[in-house]
């Protein structure tokens, strides 16, 4: 609103002037009360995703998330969900609305700062009308009461997240998608939150999620746990276990915290293996840097048909008791995936090739094939030295390990059933093997760890690594490598 000089003249004989300007204060207060009890006057809606090559109706715009407040009680007999989430964050824009991602489930109530807000429901898009428009830059609070049978949902390739039952509970899962399908947000690796869990369960059932559990209490036959995750956390990693679990808490030798929750069925299986989580946290360090994390740990349930791991934030989950191999993998993600995660699903090689990579050096720092002999047995299409992907983590089954990396260029997936593919992983960490033979040993570690620090709990795309890397090696010609390897189709042909 435009403001307007008036020139009032003394003279009392001209009453009728004075008397107008007398009255010009009032209505401009008037229409400025007017204009803020006006919803929807100066903002604009957020929009409904954030235009992701391949989800692109997951997250979306308008705003960034800080903070998950979370309050469930789950009663696996009857599967039954209720919930009040309580989401912190803080607009981007002057917003009339905006969305959240929410797939199934009842709404119950929405406010806003407090105040009852409209909604509507179209598919996993949550629509969300404040009374009155959040001006950008400020700090906002909503919160979703909800409830009723929390869903899965399956990608792309075929594989399963979300809620999945298991013989005694639920395993909550979810990359890429999942995590919408028992919590509203802003479901995309770009806006990375803190997160506090409360959930209450039937007494005699555990709750496992991310983080450090800071409370426990049983009461009228159930029993509620809290659990807080301090550092930025993308709502795929988010994941929660409800069910009998063998429960083991110690620390590493450095004093970070330690908490496997193992299936009874597999704790004499998984055992062995957990045992050397502060090992391979120990040598991880020595290769990536610092761990980013305030606490590690392991969760390995049971869950029908699952048939892959996760990288989820401070312990990995395993459909089994794991190898030591598929340790590493999932650990070395708390570096490359969890602290710095992808700008967008596009970027997964990011995740997964340095994983796998780091695999290889578990196996060169330990007396097996050096990093350089696995590259040359994958170019050599020798499928026998090398292990199927679908053995680390969520990618596609194939029997012919040689040919298949070659299908597509690890930066550029076809499509979002192929971001799990042979060629994200390992020829993602062909890549870095590549990196490695034109920098030389001692520069590509400092790479590895510079890498993690520089991102550290942000987000990175393909852009970012080679700039990165090419800041660290000035001198050195990365063209070829990014050209063939990284976004080259088909076999690039060996110097």
């Amino acid at each position: 609103m435009s403001s307007t000089d008036v020139m009032v003249s003394r003279d009392r004989r001209i009453a009728t002037v004075a008397r107008s300007v007398r009255l010009v204060p009032a209505l401009l207060a008037s229409a400025l009360t007017l204009s803020g009890c006006d919803g929807g006057v100066h903002g604009t809606p957020g929009g409904s995703g954030v235009r992701d090559p391949y989800f692109p109706k997951a997250g979306n715009g308008g705003y960034d998330v800080t903070h998950y407040a979370l309050r469930l009680t789950y009663d696996p007999d009857a599967h039954h969900l209720t919930g009040t989430a309580t989401v912190t964050a803080r607009a981007t824009q002057d917003l009339s609305a905006f969305n959240l991602d929410l797939d199934g489930l009842e709404v119950d109530r929405v406010t806003v700062g407090g105040e009852t807000a409209r909604w509507n429901r179209a598919g996993q898009e949550l629509t969300v009308r404040p009374h009155t428009d959040v001006d950008r830059d400020d700090t906002f609070r909503v919160t979703v009461r909800y409830s009723g049978a929390p869903g899965t949902v399956t990608d792309p390739d075929g594989s399963r997240e979300g809620w999945l039952r298991t013989s005694d509970g639920v395993l909550a899962l979810g990359e890429p998608t999942g995590s919408m399908t028992w919590f509203p947000g802003n479901h995309h690796p770009s806006d990375k939150a803190a997160y506090d869990l409360t959930v209450s369960v039937p007494q005699g059932l555990r709750a496992v999620s991310n983080g450090e559990l800071r409370g426990e209490r049983t009461a009228r036959g159930r029993t509620t746990y809290v659990w807080h995750t301090g550092e930025p956390m993308a709502s795929y990693l988010a994941t929660l276990a409800i069910g009998r679990f063998d429960i083991s808490r110690s620390r590493t030798p450095d004093g970070l915290p330690v908490y496997t929750a193992v299936d009874p069925a597999e704790a004499g299986a998984s055992r062995p293996v957990l045992r050397r989580i502060p090992e391979v946290l120990r040598w991880a360090e020595r290769r990536f840097g610092p761990y980013p994390f305030s606490s590690t740990g392991a969760i390995v349930d049971r869950a029908a048909d699952l048939g892959y791991a996760l990288e989820t934030q401070n312990r990995p989950v395993f459909p089994g008791a794991p190898d030591v191999t598929l340790l590493v993998h999932e650990l070395a993600h708390q570096w490359y995936g969890d602290s710095v995660s992808p700008k967008s699903w596009r970027d997964m090689w990011l995740n997964e090739g340095f994983a796998t990579y780091a695999e290889w050096l578990w196996e060169e720092d330990h007396g097996g094939k050096t990093a350089q002999e696995t590259f040359d047995a994958l170019y050599s299409d020798d499928s026998s030295d090398t292990d199927d992907p679908s053995d680390t983590d969520d990618s596609s089954d194939t029997e012919e390990a040689g040919e298949s990396v070659w299908a597509f260029p690890p930066a550029d997936p076809p499509s979002a059933a192929r971001i799990s593919d042979a060629p994200v992983y390992w020829r993602g960490a062909m890549v870095l093997q590549k990196v490695r033979q034109t920098v030389g040993d001692e520069r590509f570690w400092r790479i590895l760890k510079g890498w993690a620090a520089e991102y550290r709990h942000g987000n990175a795309d393909t852009a970012d690594f080679t700039a990165y890397v090419e800041k660290q090696a000035p001198g050195e010609d990365f063209e070829a490598i990014w050209e063939d390897w990284l976004y080259g189709e088909g076999k690039p042909e060996r110097p």
